[in-house]
């Protein structure tokens, strides 16, 4: 760290969620003012970098996760990112039906869900890539 970067954090404070500042602006980090000057593409890049790596750790834990082809990995990854590991676990006829590579069920006991409502089109399209191992287009780059 720079002297500048420690004097920074000595005035300013280091909180790593947001809180209203004195002026009651939301405020992330090292005082950095998010309703006057939103994160740059760079840290949003990185935050989700960081958000998938915590869901692929959590996946790895899964004893059938490796055994997937990587767009069926993907799709665990998405509903982990997306729901977190402890509500992921409470899918256990999905599970189930993963670890016996049974596609199709897995992406009926998907649909068949809370969660598929709460996300309507998401949960379709990673429904149909559960079955079809296929991304959709526009997803893979050429």
């Amino acid at each position: 760290m720079t002297p500048l970067q420690n004097l920074l954090i000595k005035h300013e404070g280091k909180r790593n969620s947001p809180y209203k500042d004195s002026v009651g602006k939301t405020t992330l980090g090292v005082g950095h003012n998010l309703d006057d000057k939103p994160v740059s593409d760079a840290v949003v890049a990185q935050m989700l970098f960081d958000d998938i790596s915590d869901a692929r750790k959590d996946a790895r834990t899964l004893a059938w996760f490796n055994d997937l082809d990587v767009v069926r990995q993907d799709v665990v990854l998405n509903m982990i990112f997306n729901m977190g590991l402890s509500r992921f676990s409470g899918f256990k006829k999905m599970i189930a039906a993963l670890e016996k590579q049974d596609f199709e069920m897995a992406a009926t006991q998907m649909l068949d869900s809370a969660w598929s409502q709460q996300v309507g089109k998401r949960a379709l399209e990673l429904a149909r890539m559960m079955v079809n191992g296929q991304y959709p287009d526009g997803v893979v780059d050429a």
